[in-house]
């Protein structure tokens, strides 16, 4: 298995054009208890993971006011504060109401309280990435534009992202302010984002894919992943983490974990280098 770790060899990506990250990211998700809620069971192993990355050369966070809620964005600040070289985004939109519980809240009242108290959390006085976490079909969307239009003019938010949208609702959101990112479900197994990915590369936007390592069928005994991973030395997660990374040049996986080990392994996927040959295989599998 590959372990030699450091996100810098993932290459890097100007968010919103100037904001410089290593592709190789962290999702502050699973950093909190069972269902997303609450406290880890583990709270010291969770800031260790968190005090790990800068270390390991990871210097772009995602997280959400959403997550336990407000737990992530707290053990970050705690973990991590003031954030020198680091980028940590961070969304809103969702509220929560128990486990696994989701819910779309784009009220521009709520939001601008999204942003303000993920301010107070993270103790910064600008987010430097801010992703609406989900467009609710509830409001006019034009109303959460203009929302987060405004918030931006007045410098609460640097740069605006997206999530789990598709190319009509990036194309309508930019009329109002640039997307500087896209975070939708992508990965080995699961490409239904494909043309967002596409249109991301050809626009400059970064691309975000959340559960990066699912891998379904294709990781079994004998599959082309498992073959590939073996003859590199390395996992079958490390080997879809590289997979994802030549896809495209805006691609950033996030990884998430609570466990120190498994960070080192997601990060170390940045040091594996796929052939043309190699990804081509996991391209015909895949499909």
């Amino acid at each position: 298995m590959t372990t030699s770790s450091n996100a810098a060899g993932a290459g890097q990506f100007l968010i919103g054009g100037d904001l410089a990250v290593h592709r190789l990211g962290f999702g502050a998700m699973r950093i909190t208890g069972k269902g997303i809620w609450g406290e880890p069971a583990n709270r010291a192993g969770a800031l260790a993971t968190l005090r790990r990355l800068p270390e390991l050369g990871v210097n772009l966070i995602d997280t959400a006011d959403s997550y336990g809620p407000e737990v992530s964005e707290n053990l970050i600040r705690e973990a991590l504060h003031p954030y020198p070289g680091m980028l940590v985004a961070t969304k809103g939109g969702l509220t929560r109401h128990g486990p696994d519980v989701w819910a779309p809240l784009g009220r521009p009242e709520y939001l601008r309280q999204c942003v303000l108290m993920s301010l107070r959390r993270l103790g910064v006085e600008r987010i430097d990435l801010w992703q609406l976490h989900r467009i609710d079909a509830k409001v006019p969307r034009d109303e959460q534009f203009a929302a987060i239009a405004q918030m931006r003019q007045e410098g609460l938010i640097r740069h605006v992202g997206l999530s789990e949208v598709g190319v009509e609702e990036i194309e309508a959101t930019r009329r109002h302010f640039p997307v500087a990112t896209v975070q939708n479900l992508y990965n080995l197994a699961n490409r239904q984002s494909e043309a967002i990915v596409d249109y991301c590369a050809a626009h400059g936007i970064g691309f975000i894919p959340w559960f990066p390592l699912a891998a379904g069928a294709l990781a079994g005994p004998g599959s082309v992943l498992s073959t590939i991973a073996d003859k590199l030395h390395a996992s079958n997660g490390q080997v879809a983490l590289a997979w994802l990374l030549k896809r495209a040049p805006v691609m950033l996986p996030i990884p998430g974990t609570s466990s120190v080990e498994h960070l080192q392994e997601n990060v170390a996927a940045a040091q594996l280098t796929l052939t043309d040959q190699d990804y081509a295989a996991l391209e015909a599998a895949a499909r």
